[in-house]
């Protein structure tokens, strides 16, 4: 039993030496196991702290801008320098409330573009103690504009703190008051009382007026009590000077006593605690009835919002109190620029500044001129705007009230201005072009008084100009028209006057004529106007009418001539024919019978006889052609012709008209025909008498024995003949009209007017032209242009 103990711990050593590495191994992972355990519980606890300082953090961010928001709400600055901005200020608060209204908020910084020098400098030396030594301070400061302000300045951890606020929010008020003394600045006090509107006075700690400001001195002397600022009288009697002490003994709060003095109304005395003594105001009382100035600014407050007319209203210190929403549109200023208390000066600077107010060479001056309306005492409209955007505008200025301030009303009359421009000019230009006008006119309003007229009608009717412009009635214009015209000048406008006040709405316009007693003729109108006016003009016809009667009776002659001359067409040309026709024959038969009984001179005789009388032939048949085409019965027979023939007919009639006499030389005459002439399609009879009548003419102004030169062609459609002659010349006169050549004393004969004007007839009934030139070195040319088929053409008549 020994003996196996110890085998067995044999065998138990060698086992424990065996199994060790595995001991080691479980070991490690049970503490593998245990510290990821542990860094996970560490993990987890590590996020519940972050999560929890997180959210500590985002509390601490939130109240900080809570107190943030709160400082900037307040109308104060609050300057911060900490280590964490890096010598930058962190700036808190309205700037508003002490900067000069349009200024950054970085400028409170620059002291001396808002301070007095004296105390530019003094804050700046107090700062620097503050930020070096750390050295609080309590100042109280002047600005360049007169307002009063509290700086005060401190340690704020390794930082410093300072703040800004105006030692007084509103003059006169009990906690401004309290608050500047509650610094222990005596100096304050006295600031503040001094600008007070307010009587406001200082006592010692032995209740002796020290102080007095400019308001209580003159309340004193409306009371019969005199005294100066150093000296100031006493205001209470001695009951209520003792009464209102004893009320104030029991403590250092502001205490109230109700006063009153004839012909001053009633007050309130408010007095507190000071260094060294005691301070109060003198606050009025104000019921219904004694404050219509402040009832009225209310009312008006409340309605003006609703109207479209631009309007503002400003106090007695210059400070916006209502505006409405056309006011802001009309300059373009946003609502966060308009607060109320802004200051008149810095929105028309700031208007200036963005080139909306009329352009100024002295814009100080002009400021200065507008900011009287603070003076006035009754409303006042200024002088219109003509701001550089093109834009008119008018201002008027009104009392807001017994307290003072300005009410100012804005109207855009622009576009007003360019209406009555426009209708100015309308009425300029209807006056020029009426006074311009040779009709006489007279516009009636519906009472019957003259309202427009034009110097003609106190011409005509021989009135005076000035009674005229008086706008006079129309019994009136009579009168005056009976004595320049006493034989029927006011009868006439009497009849005239029932055209004028006849107020039918169915009458129509009308028109007549005046037979004057001075032998004038006057043609008159009266037209009813859109607006019941009438309108009445005379126009003077008598020089008209003479000349109207002699036309008439001018036109009578002519007509009468005319008529005389178709008879002697009709008659005489007729009863020609028959002893030219008996001359004719006895000169044939004279030089056929008996030619040999005749001697040489007798037979020239008788050729000038049988030539005479075929020229008067001619001239009769000129004269019954042109009679026919002016009363329009002349007609053209086209056919087709032969221009040889055309030709020889011509030159036979020529023959006739000049044979050859003894002693004289014969007409040279050259014909000219184009080959392949085309067919032409004419009147025979007027082309041959055409062609006699340009040639005779030719051969009576050529020197005898010239040549007269007859040339025919044709161009496309064109048939052209060409005479041509050695004689003078044709005239200007004849170039410039054909048929009216001027016969000349060079030619052997006369009678070539007739012929010519038959010729331009005749041509001109065939649809062609006639053309006269002047030849070189002397000579004429006569060029007749007829088309090819005249019936083709649609010429004949």
């Amino acid at each position: 039993m020994t003996a196996a103990p110890a085998v067995a711990q044999g065998v138990t050593s060698a086992s424990f030496a065996g199994s060790a590495p595995l001991a080691v191994a479980v070991g490690a992972g049970a503490f593998a196991l245990l510290a990821m355990g542990v860094v996970r519980t560490m993990l987890v606890d590590g996020k519940a702290a972050r999560r929890r300082a997180g959210e500590q953090i985002a509390g601490l961010r939130a109240l900080v801008d809570e107190y943030e928001a709160l400082l900037s709400g307040s109308r104060e600055v609050t300057v911060l320098w900490t280590e964490n901005t890096d010598g930058a200020p962190k700036l808190l608060g309205q700037s508003a409330a002490v900067l000069p209204i349009g200024r950054h908020p970085e400028s409170v910084l620059s002291f001396t573009s808002w301070l007095n020098a004296n105390d530019a400098e003094r804050l700046a030396r107090l700062l620097e103690d503050l930020r070096v030594h750390g050295h609080a301070f309590a100042v109280s400061l002047t600005t360049l504009d007169g307002r009063l302000i509290r700086a005060n300045g401190w340690v704020l951890g390794g930082g410093a703190a300072m703040r800004l606020r105006p030692a007084f929010l509103q003059p006169g008020s009990e906690p401004t008051l309290v608050a500047a003394a509650a610094t222990g600045d005596v100096g304050s006090v006295r600031a503040v009382l001094a600008a007070l509107t307010q009587p406001a006075f200082a006592r010692d700690k032995a209740e002796r007026l020290v102080y007095a400001n400019a308001a209580y001195l003159q309340l004193a002397k409306a009371v019969g009590k005199n005294g100066s600022e150093g000296a100031p009288p006493e205001l209470l009697d001695t009951p209520q000077l003792k009464r209102h002490l004893l009320d104030c003994a029991a403590g250092n709060q502001p205490g109230t006593t109700a006063l009153a003095w004839p012909g001053q109304g009633a007050y309130e005395l408010v007095e507190f605690p000071i260094n060294g003594g005691r301070a109060g105001y003198l606050r009025p009382v104000e019921d219904e009835t004694t404050r219509p100035a402040a009832t009225g600014l209310a009312h008006v407050g409340g309605i003006i919002g609703a109207l479209t007319t631009p309007i503002a209203i400003f106090n007695a210190k210059r400070e916006l109190v209502q505006f409405n929403e056309a006011y802001a549109t009309l300059w373009g200023l946003s609502r966060t620029f308009l607060v109320p208390g802004l200051d008149e000066r810095a929105i028309l600077d700031k208007l200036r500044t963005e080139g909306m107010l009329p352009n100024q060479v002295d814009y100080q001056t002009w400021r200065t001129k507008h900011l009287e309306s603070y003076t006035r005492k009754a409303p006042h409209e200024n002088d219109p705007w003509h701001l550089p955007d093109g834009r008119s505008i008018k201002v008027v200025s009104a009392p807001a009230g017994a307290q003072g301030g300005v009410i100012y009303v804005f109207e855009d009359i622009t576009e007003r201005l360019k209406l009555e421009s426009t209708n100015k000019a309308f009425s300029n230009v209807q006056r020029e072009t009426i006074n311009a006008l040779s009709e006489a006119v007279a516009v009636f309003g519906t009472n019957g008084r003259l309202t427009l007229s034009n110097p003609r009608l106190s011409q005509l009717w021989k009135l005076p100009t000035n009674e005229l412009g008086r706008n006079p009635h129309i019994d009136e214009i009579a009168e005056a028209s009976g004595r320049a015209i006493p034989e029927d000048g006011a009868s006439i406008w009497r009849n005239l006057k029932r055209g004028i006040i006849d107020l039918n709405p169915t009458r129509s316009d009308q028109t007549g004529r005046l037979n004057r007693s001075d032998g004038r003729l006057l043609d008159y109108a009266i037209t009813r106007l859109p607006d019941g006016q009438t309108m009445m003009t005379f126009l003077d016809v008598t020089e008209s009418a003479s000349y109207s009667k002699v036309l008439k009776e001018r036109n009578d002659a002519l007509v009468a001539a005319d008529l005389l001359k178709d008879a002697f067409v009709e008659n005489v040309s007729y009863e020609l024919r028959s002893p030219l026709t008996n001359i004719i024959g006895f000169s044939d038969l004279l030089a056929g019978t008996e030619g040999g009984s005749l001697n040489e001179r007798q037979r020239s005789y008788i050729d000038y006889i049988r030539a005479s009388s075929v020229t008067l032939g001619v001239l009769i048949d000129n004269i019954l052609d042109l009679a026919s085409v002016d009363a329009g019965i002349a007609e053209l027979r086209p056919e087709l012709l032969d221009v040889f023939t055309l030709v020889d007919k011509a030159k036979a009639g020529l023959s006739a008209t000049f044979p050859e006499i003894s002693g004289e030389k014969p007409i040279n005459l050259v014909v000219d025909i184009e080959d392949g002439m085309p067919p032409f399609i004419a009147d025979g009879t007027r082309i041959v008498q055409v062609l006699y009548n340009l040639l005779s003419n030719a051969a009576r102004f050529s020197p005898p024995g010239g040549e007269i030169r007859l040339s025919v062609s044709h161009r496309a459609e064109r048939m052209l003949f060409i005479i041509e002659d050695e004689g003078p010349g044709i005239t200007d006169e004849m170039r410039a009209a054909i048929q009216t050549r001027i016969d000349t004393p060079s030619g052997r004969q006369r009678g070539a007017g007739l012929g010519l004007a038959i010729v331009k007839t005749f041509v001109n009934l065939h649809g062609g032209t006639i053309i006269a030139e002047k030849r070189e070195p002397r000579g004429s040319r006569i060029v007749v242009n007829l088309p090819r088929d005249s019936a083709m053409a649609g010429v004949a008549e």
